[in-house]
């Protein structure tokens, strides 16, 4: 009998995999509406950079060859809480498709039970039976009709999206940290600038006084020019209070506090670079945003199978074996051997419209993850070219204040000169030297501006990530 059981049940399960199928539809990665080159890639007369792969840097911060900055980003996937965070949600994900694989394989259990009954007796009186039963019980439900095989589908996709979410919170962090980074630098070269025009100043304040002593200048020569050296002193400490929340603001991105961690002042060494920025639809495999909106969508299309395969039956399967007896000692005896095995079929044949709905809201649900998915790649695109404009405009920019920087600094030592020699007041000389530190301090805030922009760019084309990089089936497992 035993045998005759597991051939039937050998035959049931051989059915089962035969007739098996998935229902709902098939994925399909939708279009996106993606230009074939950008807007402001490569105007009349500029030039960014060669189109090419960013990834083929390595870490893609190191285009900007400083040994500090490579230090701190190096530290960001070992000690920044966020991104652990987002790597916790990830590991979440990936033990949810676990779960869901381990649904297609049958439920296995060992139990004992005893149960103490009355009953009435033939006689009439009541009888007190004692029942003892051990023993593995298997139960399980053939995918027919693809329902869990939908849902790894669906799960799988989800993780494959928690990992994208992994990889832009940690281009997030990257960025942010190099954006504080430079404008970190830029305090740095402010404070030397303004240090250096105190100590012109100065100079300029010695010779104000000696012409002064000597009769050849006026007391509010000498007043204007020590008003002139001690405004340019404060402006020097109020730099600490822009470069300090800096300081701290990288600290808590590397995972450490503001009182554990500083970055000495040093120069800020190189230019901006090229940037190599491709062509648009490179951005759907290089932006983890992106990727993470396109597994979205695969995770929601698998979900329409699974509403939909509500519709169909279900078969389980059971099996079971083990011992029964009224007697505890007796109970492993071959006599009281048990076994039970047979399919179960159930089919759902009124929910007021339950089903349908549930369809109708995976449907709306896919739907709405695909209009987030070409939001996502609009906004990608927009991205880039409002970063490319406005290196494109700051470069120019550059070039025009540089210019202004030489011609002040020879006008503020042209009039100075002229002040020595008795030809000009010295308002003319406070006007040339407040002239060529502004012209200075806005060369400064350009070369800022294009360094953040270019970290902006290069966040924005994806950091050199690729899907390619996303988890597949054996990685999850």
């Amino acid at each position: 009998m035993q045998c005759l059981g597991c051939k039937t049940a050998a035959t049931v399960f051989g059915a089962c995999l035969a007739c098996a199928c998935a229902v709902g539809p098939n994925y399909r990665r939708p279009d996106a509406n993606v230009p074939v080159a950008f807007k402001e890639a490569a105007p009349e007369g500029w030039k960014l950079g060669q189109p090419q792969d960013l990834g083929s840097r390595g870490a893609w911060w190191s285009i900007y060859d400083d040994p500090v900055l490579d230090g701190l980003e190096r530290q960001i996937d070992v000690s920044n809480q966020t991104l652990k965070a987002s790597e916790a949600a990830y590991l979440q994900s990936a033990a949810v498709l676990k779960a869901a694989r381990a649904t297609f394989f049958p439920e296995v259990t060992l139990g004992a039970v005893v149960t103490r009954a009355s009953t009435i007796a033939s006689a009439g009186g009541p009888v007190t039976r004692n029942n003892f039963s051990i023993g593995p019980s298997a139960s399980w439900e053939p995918d027919l009709w693809g329902r869990i095989r939908r849902t790894v589908e669906s799960d799988t996709a989800n993780a494959q999206a928690s990992a994208a979410d992994l990889a832009s919170a940690r281009l997030s962090a990257q960025s942010q940290l190099a954006q504080d980074y430079f404008e970190l630098r830029i305090a740095d070269e402010l404070k030397r600038l303004l240090e250096a025009t105190m100590a012109a100043y100065q100079r300029t304040l010695d010779i104000t006084r000696n012409r002064y002593a000597v009769g050849v200048a006026a007391k509010s020569d000498v007043v204007t020019a020590e008003t002139q050296l001690e405004n340019t002193h404060a402006a020097a400490v109020n730099v600490e209070a822009q470069r300090d929340p800096l300081e701290h603001a990288i600290a808590v991105l590397i995972g450490k506090t503001p009182a554990e961690f500083s970055i000495a002042p040093a120069p800020l060494s190189g230019n901006v670079p090229a940037i190599p920025y491709g062509v648009p639809s490179t951005l759907l495999e290089r932006r983890p945003d992106i990727a993470a909106a396109e597994r979205q969508i695969a995770a929601a299309n698998a979900q329409i199978g699974v509403a939909i395969s509500a519709y169909f039956p279900t078969l389980t399967l059971s099996a079971s074996t083990g011992y029964d007896s009224s007697t505890l000692s007796k109970l492993l005896e071959a006599s009281n051997r048990v076994w039970s095995v047979g399919p179960q079929l159930a089919e759902t044949v009124f929910d007021a419209g339950a089903r349908r709905a549930q369809v109708a809201g995976a449907r709306a649900t896919y739907d709405e993850t695909v209009a987030n998915y070409r939001q996502s790649v609009l906004v990608g695109i927009q991205q880039v070219e409002d970063d490319l404009a406005t290196l494109r405009v700051l470069a120019h920019q550059a070039e025009v204040q540089n210019r202004a920087v030489e011609l002040a600094r020879e006008a503020e030592q042209l009039t100075l000169n002229s002040y020595k020699a008795g030809v000009v007041d010295y308002t003319s000389v406070v006007q040339a030297q407040a002239t060529a530190l502004s012209s200075e301090q806005s060369a400064l805030t350009i070369r800022q501006s294009r360094l953040v922009a270019s970290v902006s760019l290069i966040a924005a084309l994806g950091g050199g990530w690729t899907s390619a990089e996303l988890p597949g089936t054996k990685q999850l497992e």
